[in-house]
């Protein structure tokens, strides 16, 4: 398949007014927003990681605000702990950089005790790109709330397709509310699992397969991979593709069949995907809603049922907060 690149957005930005707040250090310069988006997309990686923890914290709308529209590739990768995404991640980091596109990987940090290590790991086998001023890799933490992805990741990657990355590699360890948040913002999402040990049955079992656009056998030289594919024919109607990512066998075969799945984008799929984002987005307001331990109580004392309790909270989150008085 000839390679193709996708056109860098080209918008201009309007530079905010100049007052002290909105200045930020970089290489000892104090730099306005307007001026460390234009650094990264001169290719400063340190630009862009500024930028990146800026939408993550309270001066999100302030950065977004600045940025013109953009449009880019976003792949979910998720799977069990030991499949082998980052090796995966790896080899499609190298496969897009020949097709001459700009590569970021957002790896998802759960802010779990349970994760130490792996974004370590995940350096450690992309070193290969490490230097690579057209990849970019970063860890976002989701702060160790449910929801946390869903505020994050949306602002992330629309900055980075205003910066004019091409791809972004959308990666989480594949345990839990991550994936369902990655599917609204992904297409395709891909799970990757190993043959043998259960995978495709455990996969079922935890979802994973109804958020897989397309499914990747990783490492299927190894004992059980034609069982594990008939297992998954089984479960998914999803295209399956066998990897043995540490050599590179199975890749082109995984680029095509995540071209073949954008090529068959929609506005329908768009709109879904958009409209599961807004709600995940919404329920992540709501939980962090300062009414909601007051409204919880009420209902807990018997003083309140959980449905007018759940009205009381959709108003005061439109509203912006309540003044109603403790019960």
């Amino acid at each position: 398949m000839r390679p193709r690149r996708l056109a860098s957005p080209v918008a201009e930005v309007e530079k905010p007014s100049l007052t002290p707040s909105s200045r930020f250090p970089l290489h000892d310069r104090q730099m306005t927003i307007a001026d460390l988006i234009a650094a990264a997309r001169d290719g400063s990686p340190r630009a862009a990681g500024r930028l990146l923890s800026l939408v993550e914290g309270e001066r999100r709308e302030e950065v977004l605000a600045s940025l013109g529209p953009s449009s880019v590739l976003v792949i979910g990768i998720t799977g069990p702990p030991g499949a082998g995404k980052s090796t995966t991640i790896a080899a499609l980091v190298g496969a897009y950089r020949q097709r001459e596109m700009r590569v970021a990987v957002l790896a998802v940090d759960p802010s779990s005790p349970f994760s130490g290590g792996a974004l370590l790991g995940d350096r450690i086998r992309m070193a290969a790109h490490i230097n690579d001023p057209d990849v970019l890799i970063r860890s976002v933490a989701t702060r160790g709330h449910l929801g946390g992805l869903a505020a994050a990741v949306p602002a992330a990657i629309r900055l980075l397709g205003a910066l004019g990355y091409h791809v972004i590699l959308l990666e989480t360890v594949g345990v839990g509310q991550s994936e369902i948040e990655i599917a609204a913002v992904a297409d395709p999402t891909l799970v990757i699992l190993n043959p043998g040990a259960g995978d495709a049955v455990q996969a079922a079992k935890a979802g994973l397969l109804e958020v897989a656009d397309i499914v990747a056998v990783n490492k299927a030289d190894r004992e059980g991979a034609d069982q594990t594919v008939r297992d998954l024919r089984a479960e998914t109607k999803s295209p399956i593709v066998r990897l043995i990512a540490a050599n590179g066998d199975g890749i082109p075969e995984l680029m095509e069949a995540i071209d073949a799945h954008h090529r068959t984008d929609s506005p329908a799929r768009r709109a879904a995907r958009a409209r599961a984002q807004i709600l995940s987005l919404a329920q992540s307001r709501l939980r962090a809603h300062p009414d909601l331990d007051r409204l919880a109580a009420s209902v807990a004392k018997g003083h309140d049922d959980p449905y007018t309790a759940a009205e009381q909270l959709l108003i005061s989150g439109a509203g912006g907060g309540s003044n109603a008085p403790a019960s």
